[in-house]
Order: structure tokens, then C-alpha cells, then sequence
């Protein structure tokens, strides 16, 4: 099963959903996939002033009996050049590998709490760094990403060398050179091509008379 979220990043009733969005994934977890999407509000969906977002807040968190109301202080008239730019910046996250909804609710919040102008891309862009900042330094303090340092490192000891950069280089037919300090890459090429040619002589004489007999 597959339940697709189609949002506005500004969009105040957006932000009154998420309670239930998060709940949604804690409680169906490994049976449901989740996705968000963006679906762009038309210029007549948006408010057209502060005073008149500012109304609509006070109506949605009253409904939603909120304790507190959210900020209009991003306000700006829709743009006729384009259309604001934090649900293209939300976006663009999944491209660098968050598809999570977390840089998605730091834009929600800056604008619909702290009324930051996310409709301009360079504050948009400012948010979303600040959230992948977050995000990274407790990757980086994980023990997650600790074993994994440790794991490559006892590999590279595997290969009973101790230089680094070293190169190791693996092909199809089994053959393996390793090279430990090396920083020229005149030896790397000479090898790399000496291995293609034996695996593409590999692969014609397969071409030409099959595997080997098994008896």
C-alpha cells in the first residue's frame, strides 16, 4: 500500500497536518509506503495581504484549537515572475538525499512560526542549510557512521598496506593489482588498461566457445 501527500510548503492548513502525517508513518511503518509531493497553489489560493493571511490564521487555529497562532510574517504578494521559492527548494533537497520530511518542516516552520520570508529563494536556501546542518552533524556523531570509518579502515589494513592514497583495482576475471602510496597516474592507467583488455579477451573467447565443460 502507498499513501502520497500532496502539499504546500506555506500553506497554514499544510502545517496543521503534519501531526497527523508523522503519526501516520509511526503507526503503519513497514506496511505503507509514504511520499510527499508538491502540488502548487494557484496566485487566487494565496492571501491577498498580511491582514487577510493573518484572518485566515486566526480561523484555522482556532479550529484546530491551537495554543498558539501562526505568523503572517512572511507575507508577500504572490510574485507574478514565479511562484515562491521554498516548495522548489523542499524539492530540490530530495535530489541531495533528503527525502525525509525534514527540510521540508524547517521551511513550514520558519515561515508559519517565525514568519521568515522562505517566498525568496536566498532565505529559502538559508533555512534548508541550516536544517542539512543539523541533519549531518548527527550522522557524523553516530555510531552508525563510526562503524563504518572503522570497517574501511580495517579493510584497508586487509590489503596489508599502510600508505594512503592507495588504489585497489578489481575485475571481472578474478585479477586484483593494489597500489599503496602511489600518487602518479601513469602506473594506475597502464594497469587499468591491461586488466580491460585481458577481461574484453575474456569476454570474446566466452563469446566464441561458451564456458568451460563441466566434465
Amino acid at each position: 500500500m502507498k499513501i502520497t501527500y500532496y502539499l504546500e510548503v506555506i500553506s497554514s492548513w499544510c502545517y496543521w497536518s503534519e501531526p497527523a502525517w508523522a503519526d501516520l508513518k509511526r503507526r503503519y511503518e513497514c506496511r505503507v509506503r509514504f511520499d510527499c509531493k508538491i502540488a502548487k497553489m494557484t496566485a487566487a489560493d494565496w492571501p491577498v495581504s498580511r491582514a487577510q493571511c493573518e484572518w485566515f490564521y486566526r480561523r484555522s487555529g482556532t479550529v484546530m484549537r491551537s495554543p498558539f497562532m501562526l505568523n503572517a510574517g512572511w507575507y508577500e504578494p504572490f510574485p507574478a515572475s514565479g511562484y515562491p521559492a521554498a516548495s522548489y527548494v523542499a524539492e530540490a533537497a530530495r535530489d541531495f538525499g533528503f527525502t525525509g520530511d525534514e527540510i521540508r518542516l524547517a521551511l513550514a516552520h520558519a515561515a508559519d512560526r517565525e514568519g521568515r520570508k522562505i517566498g525568496q529563494m536566498d532565505e529559502a536556501i538559508a533555512v534548508a542549510v541550516q536544517a542539512a546542518a543539523g541533519k549531518l552533524r548527527a550522522a557524523a556523531e553516530s555510531p552508525a557512521v563510526a562503524a563504518r570509518i572503522e570497517a574501511s579502515t580495517q579493510e584497508f589494513f586487509a590489503h596489508q598496506i599502510n600508505q594512503r592514497p592507495a588504489f585497489v583495482i578489481e575485475d571481472d576475471i578474478g585479477d586484483k593489482a593494489v597500489f599503496s602510496g602511489l600518487v602518479r597516474i601513469e602506473p594506475l592507467a597502464a594497469t587499468i588498461d591491461a586488466m580491460l583488455s585481458d577481461t574484453a579477451a575474456y569476454a570474446s573467447f566466452k563469446a566464441h566457445f561458451g564456458g568451460p565443460p563441466r566434465t
